[in-house]
């Protein structure tokens, strides 16, 4: 099973090298979803709370604060506990 990579406490070093400041910004509202992921994803969280659970794996929770990556084929049902926002690009 492909795994969800979680950063909780990314350096400022780290965010800064990888640029995520720059990438594409997206909001949601607490929901359920599925999503599935085509291409690789990688996301820093600036607000919020939600939970992923990936197809045959166990559930992770995912704060503000933290650095995400998502790879390709994941399919997952999303959780989004407290208003989302965060910053992303897909690779």
């Amino acid at each position: 099973m492909t795994q969800i990579i979680i950063d909780h406490n990314p350096s400022e070093e780290k965010l800064n090298e990888l640029g995520v400041r720059s990438w594409n910004t997206w909001d949601c509202a607490p929901s359920k979803f599925p999503l599935d992921f085509t291409a690789t994803e990688k996301a820093y969280v600036l607000e919020g709370e939600f939970k992923v659970t990936p197809q045959g794996g166990d559930t992770v929770t995912i704060k503000a604060g933290d650095y995400v990556e998502f790879p390709k084929g994941l399919k997952s049902q999303w959780e989004v506990v407290k208003q989302l926002k965060k910053h992303y690009k897909h690779f």
